[in-house]
Order: structure tokens, then C-alpha cells, then sequence
């Protein structure tokens, strides 16, 4: 993803590898995959991710995932390295989409997913199966949660109980959520803040 204002730099950044994350668990972990050198393209930073997926660890093996602005891939790729049965990555510039199939290529996991080079908007408005696990990590700046967690809410595109992974600007604090939307966690690492939301589930997703 291109946000129109410029972010500070990641941990990846900061490591020296500017252009490239790593995935932290799973079959794939270790592994490093480059992202084009794009303005403002944020990865979710290591130790995010690495929260995140604790948070996910009892439902991520065999789920159908959405990375909504998948930029890197960084979240998707998780996904996928840790037993996500199939993601679908949707990525509206050129460079980054190509580059996703690229490293899905590389890593032998294309065959478990589809890279889709479209912006969210036009995504969200076709039919599609609602899936288990959503990954929302827009532009930084425009207040982009606002707009695209009642289209995903409207669209069905999360299946009962399934959870919604939201990353937003830290003072932005948490966003706002759907009726029958359920916060479970919420944190925040530097400038970033990170929420999991349960769309009409029925058991807590465990500590």
C-alpha cells in the first residue's frame, strides 16, 4: 500500500533491511522476502506481527484469509507460513503486487494463494466468500478504517465468529466497530496501534 503521508521508519528499517521483512514463525520462519523501494510503503513491524500471531494461534492453521492492503505481504505471508489454508492478498500498486507473486513463487506458496492488483474499495463491492481471518492495515493518514470496516461489515466478508486484525496511527486509538462486533485485544508498539476484532462470535480467542 502508498500512503500519501510519510510514516516512520519500521524496525525492519531501522535493522538495515529497508526492503525487506521477516517471517517470525511456521514453516517459512527465518525467511526474509524484499518489497520494491515504493514511498511510504509500512510494513507491520516484527514485534506486531509477533503479537498478532500469538493472538492468532489457535485459528490460523486451515483458515481462508483476506490481507486487505497487503503492501509487503508481511501479514499474509505469516499467515500462510504458519498453516492458513489459503490468503488472498489485494494490492492496488503495480510493483508490490508483482513483487507478492514473486515471493510466493520463491517460497512455494503460490499455489495457496491469490494476488488480486486492485484497490479495496472495487474489491469489497464484488461478491465473494466471507472468510475466517481479515488483515486490515490501510494507509496511514486518512482515517481509512473508517471507511473500510463498514464495507467489510456490509459485504459479509467475515464469516460468523471469524476475526478482524485492525492497525491504525496509535493516536488514533481504537476505531470505531460495527453492531455485533466484539473488541478482544488491543495494544500499541511506537506509533502504531493494533486491535482484534470478533465479528458475532461466541468463544474468546485465548491470551
Amino acid at each position: 500500500m502508498i500512503p500519501v503521508v510519510t510514516t516512520p521508519k519500521t524496525e525492519s528499517q531501522a535493522s538495515g533491511g529497508r526492503n525487506s521483512v521477516r517471517i517470525i514463525g511456521g514453516g517459512w520462519r527465518g525467511r526474509r522476502v524484499s518489497f520494491p523501494d515504493l514511498p511510504g510503503l509500512r510494513p507491520t513491524p516484527d514485534r506486531v506481527r509477533e503479537t498478532l500471531f500469538n493472538w492468532l494461534q489457535q485459528r490460523i492453521a486451515g483458515s481462508r484469509c483476506l490481507d486487505l492492503f497487503a503492501g509487503s505481504g508481511a501479514l499474509g505471508l505469516e499467515a500462510l507460513s504458519r498453516g492458513a489454508s489459503h490468503v488472498v492478498f489485494v494490492e492496488q500498486a503495480v510493483a508490490a503486487a508483482r513483487s507478492l507473486k514473486e515471493q510466493l513463487s520463491r517460497l512455494g506458496g503460490d499455489r495457496r494463494a491469490q494476488v488480486i492488483e486492485m484497490g479495496a474499495t472495487r474489491y469489497l463491492r464484488a461478491p465473494s466468500a466471507p472468510f475466517d481471518i481479515v488483515f486490515m492495515d490501510p494507509p496511514f493518514g486518512r482515517d481509512a478504517l473508517a471507511e473500510y470496516v463498514p464495507l467489510l461489515d456490509a459485504g459479509h466478508w467475515v464469516d460468523s465468529g471469524g476475526l478482524v486484525y485492525l492497525e491504525n496511527e496509535k493516536a488514533a486509538g481504537v476505531p470505531p466497530l460495527p453492531t455485533g462486533w466484539e473488541l478482544l485485544k488491543s495494544k500499541s508498539a511506537g506509533e502504531v496501534g493494533y486491535h482484534l476484532a470478533r465479528v458475532n462470535a461466541r468463544t474468546l480467542v485465548n491470551a
